[in-house]
């Protein structure tokens, strides 16, 4: 099974190693996660196990979302039975608020088992993928770090602007990826190769040295991580 798992982020603190230097660590709160589904390569092509994270209300939950987890005897399912399909196993189990897929291998992992945090004993590292924060809509100088126009020499009012973006003659237009003012953050985002400080696993907890996208609450997919050197 690939070592992952899904989680939500705490905030940030220190600890303090054995020599006495403080260290700062970002807390994740991890697991226990449910096993929802497994890919397989003769059904879908590829291999993966999906997981779910924190248990939804039944009220706040769709059909779809209750019937993903749990056999509710749908009409298409009676159907397929009468037909002779034989039914996906289903995890039995409360919808789930955080659902994602981690690609690998499935063998030796059933559908309903439990994940907690003690499958990243021994890991030294992941990779912590979450949503930044979004800032909203953010001018050039926010956005990208433009330095702005000169104060002097009659620029007037527009000293934070982004300045010319139009085109000679030729090609007539802007080209698509031009840096200008838009929607900053909420973006999708992997922090690489951070080194695991400390596991506990009674308190599903994992310790994490350095920052990981996000707001405090945010969910998060801590993978080991695959980067060398």
């Amino acid at each position: 099974m690939a070592k992952g798992i899904l989680g939500r982020k705490v905030g940030m603190t220190q600890i303090f190693r054995e020599d006495g230097t403080a260290v700062s660590v970002t807390v994740i709160e991890v697991g226990p996660c449910r096993v929802l589904q497994l890919r397989t390569l003769e059904r879908d092509g590829y291999e993966a196990i999906q997981l779910g994270f924190l248990d939804k209300p039944r009220r706040l939950s769709s059909r779809s979302e209750r019937g993903h987890v749990a056999s509710i005897g749908s009409k298409r399912s009676k159907q397929l039975a009468v037909a002779g399909v034989e039914p996906v196993k289903k995890a039995d189990c409360e919808p789930q608020r955080f659902v994602r897929e981690l690609r690998g291998p499935v063998e030796g992992v059933e559908v309903g088992a439990v994940v907690s945090a003690g499958i990243l004993d021994g890991v030294k590292a992941v990779d912590v993928t979450g949503v930044t924060k979004g800032c909203g809509y953010a001018g050039v100088m926010k956005r990208h770090n433009f330095k702005g126009q000169r104060a002097t020499h009659g620029v007037k009012k527009v000293h934070r602007h982004g300045g010319g973006t139009s085109m000679n003659t030729y090609p007539g237009r802007t080209f698509r990826g031009k840096k200008m003012a838009g929607r900053y953050g909420n973006d999708k985002m992997t922090s690489r190769n951070l080194q695991v400080a400390r596991v506990d696993a009674e308190n599903n907890l994992v310790l994490v040295h350095g920052s990981v996208p996000g707001p405090a609450g945010g969910y998060v997919v801590v993978r080991e991580t695959n980067k060398v050197g």
